[in-house]
């Protein structure tokens, strides 16, 4: 496939060479009447591209000078020269702090090395730095350290290139891990690890840095003053993998098995990007994974979709709003052509500067209709569930008496008086004898009840 097998070359940029500038404390490259010196406890690999001469220099404990074809130290004679003044102390600058995680640090070039020449499609934060089937390069004729902590238990990547060579299986990274300069290299809690292979999806893959998400975003805020730009919209959008928010529009994909990724964004860039009228727009399209919710609660599991970013170069309260049609444009297109594109919905939202953020349409799946048969189901799904522990007795109920209309009808009984010390029975009906004649009943004389459960001439004697 290959769409699938496009390699992404991420260079990193900072050196710890001896010929570099910015890597010594007055930023000048230490000449003949110098002293250098490096920090005993400061472990450092330094690449010497050229030879020279120096009053004295002071190593660190543990570290290694590489030296180029025709590279090498000499002891200053005392002679004059030209580029060096009275001289000084020099000293090699904290190579420390250079961390895999900071975007800033990272610049994708060609697979010469070459640097990527810049258009309408960038990458949200989080894949700024190496994804785990990008290709790594360090520069050729270069030394480097770099710090990779991480929050994942293995950096994955297609393959690492190191002093113009190229190591892309296992066994060879392993290799270049047991050799002495790997640990001069490499400081820190992670573990790089080499696979040699891309991504096998055509539909994409993520990029598989979500865990190190906070320190990439920590990285960027430190560059910027430690907090993000102010945003031109009300309510920015905030697309996945990325640190701050921004203005302009997202649009969500789902996919059936025939999308292409590769395809689909080229042929975005080829119909509409390239459109006089989205002159300044620029797209990040990839596949992430969104975290699923119901009922407000967040769930461990996550779903993969195709996510567009779109941005712009407008200002005030036309920010965003280029942004905005061209993700109307690819709405548009997704209704006519999405299932021969193996697209089957899509949703788009937008926060442009006149406007607060908010879904402004979906094709052709209603989410809310879903949601509700999805919440109908699951709410029987409870109900058979303590149906079932009811029916096994493994749940109790509390027995509920529902009053009855008929009861409701019936008058209730009058209240005996207070010095009457009996009460009625309802089950009978029978007055004494001479009752109704006023008659006081003799005490010798019996009284007979009928029982209203048998028929009457069972009753005599």
């Amino acid at each position: 496939l290959p769409a699938a097998a496009a390699a992404v070359y991420r260079q990193w940029i900072p050196n710890t060479n001896f010929n570099t500038a910015s890597n010594w404390d007055k930023g000048r490259v230490p000449c003949a009447s110098d002293v250098v010196r490096f920090e005993k406890d400061k472990v450092v690999s330094v690449f010497v591209r050229s030879p020279h001469a120096l009053t004295d220099m002071y190593l660190p404990l543990n570290g290694e000078l590489v030296l180029a074809a025709g590279a090498g130290f000499s002891a200053f004679d005392g002679s004059w020269d030209p580029g060096c003044d009275s001289g000084g102390t020099v000293r090699f600058a904290d190579a420390e702090h250079h961390a895999w995680f900071d975007p800033t640090l990272w610049q994708d070039v060609l697979p010469s090395g070459e640097p990527k020449p810049s258009g309408p499609i960038f990458s949200v934060d989080e894949e700024r730095v190496p994804c785990r089937y990008d290709d790594v390069v360090f520069q050729p004729e270069t030394s480097f350290r770099v710090n990779i902590d991480s929050s994942q238990p293995v950096i994955h990547l297609r393959s690492i290139s190191v002093m113009g060579q190229e190591l892309s299986t296992p066994a060879s990274w392993a290799g270049y891990l047991g050799g002495p300069s790997a640990p001069l290299q490499f400081h820190g809690n992670g573990t790089l690890q080499v696979t040699g292979t891309g991504c096998p999806d055509k539909s994409g893959c993520a990029c598989g840095n979500t865990l190190d998400g906070p320190r990439i975003c920590a990285a960027l805020l430190r560059a910027s003053g430690r907090q993000c730009p102010e945003p031109a919209c009300q309510s920015p959008l905030q697309p996945l993998g990325h640190c701050c928010g921004v203005c302009g529009a997202t649009v969500n994909l789902d996919f059936t098995p025939d999308f292409d990724l590769q395809k689909y964004q080229d042929r975005l860039v080829q119909e509409l990007l390239s459109q006089p009228k989205y002159a300044g727009v620029q797209m990040a399209i990839s596949k992430v994974h969104k975290a699923q919710t119901f009922l407000g609660i967040l769930s461990r599991s996550s779903t993969p979709l195709i996510q567009i970013v779109l941005i712009d170069d407008r200002a005030g309260v036309q920010a965003g709003t280029a942004a905005e049609q061209l993700a109307a444009d690819i709405m548009e297109n997704i209704a006519q052509h999405g299932e021969a594109l193996g697209i089957s919905s899509g949703t788009m939202e937008v926060a442009t500067g006149s406007t607060a953020s908010g879904q402004v349409g979906s094709h052709p799946v209603s989410r809310i209709t879903a949601g509700t048969v999805m919440g109908l189901l699951f709410s029987l799904l409870l109900l058979g569930g303590i149906l079932f522990l009811y029916r096994k007795g493994k749940l109790r109920l509390p027995a509920l008496r529902l009053p009855r209309p008929w009861d409701r009808l019936e008058d209730p009984a009058s209240p005996a008086p207070a010095s009457d010390k009996g009460f009625d029975n309802p089950m009978f009906n029978v007055e004494p004898p001479g009752a109704d004649l006023g008659e006081e009943t003799p005490k010798d004389l019996q009284v007979f009840y009928l029982n209203p459960l048998y028929d009457a001439s069972e009753t005599e004697t």
